[in-house]
């Protein structure tokens, strides 16, 4: 299969999606074709970052990319974090600090129902595809685990006792909603490939 360039800055994502990947396809980084740039997310949905990020890198570069955009949706607060779920606690913050903010948000609330929701833009050849994976779950009182990144510590998906900040990498990743996404593109990669 062809090389495919990531359109992100993120290093634990870019980890994250070459674990889920395997030899299904080789992943290039920003670094591996000497591109350091700073990459806009402006739209006010997931689906509309995820194509300004991969239409952005691809525009510099004529490369076949993707870009995603993941979002948390909690139930109790509208939807929120959502597209703002990176910079919630405000520009500039760290995991941790949007963590607490949405445990300080939901103290006292019953209603702990949350998904997480991942799109991924894929351009091939000049044309775009999008691909969604969603997983749904509890933000949990407290945090449990010290792996993943981000919400991980405090989001528990349903049929699972651990967070995915407790669990295996091949457990989360087998389940995540980044998993899904990226399953759904490398089966739409490999039905182009067989016609």
């Amino acid at each position: 299969m062809p090389n495919l360039l990531f359109a992100t800055n993120n290093t634990h994502k870019l980890r994250e999606v070459q674990e889920i990947m395997g030899n299904d396809l080789q992943i290039l980084s920003l670094k591996d074709v000497n591109l350091d740039v700073d990459i806009p997310e402006t739209q006010e949905t997931i689906e509309g970052n995820a194509v300004q990020k991969a239409r952005f890198i691809h525009g510099i570069t004529g490369l076949n990319c993707f870009a995603d955009d993941t979002g948390l949706e909690i139930e109790a607060l509208e939807g929120r974090p959502g597209v703002y779920s990176a910079r919630y606690a405000g520009e500039g913050c760290s995991f941790d600090d949007n963590v607490t903010k949405i445990l300080r948000e939901l103290e006292g609330i019953e209603n702990r129902k949350a998904c997480f929701r991942c799109v991924i833009c894929l351009i091939m050849d000049g044309a775009e595809q999008l691909f969604e994976g969603r997983i749904d779950g509890v933000i949990t009182t407290e945090k449990e685990g010290a792996d993943g990144f981000g919400y991980d510590p405090v989001f528990r998906p349903d049929g699972h006792r651990q967070t995915f900040a407790a669990m295996p990498a091949y457990l989360k990743n087998g389940i995540s909603h980044r998993g899904r996404a990226i399953d759904k593109m490398v089966k739409w990669q490999k039905s182009k490939m067989a016609k």
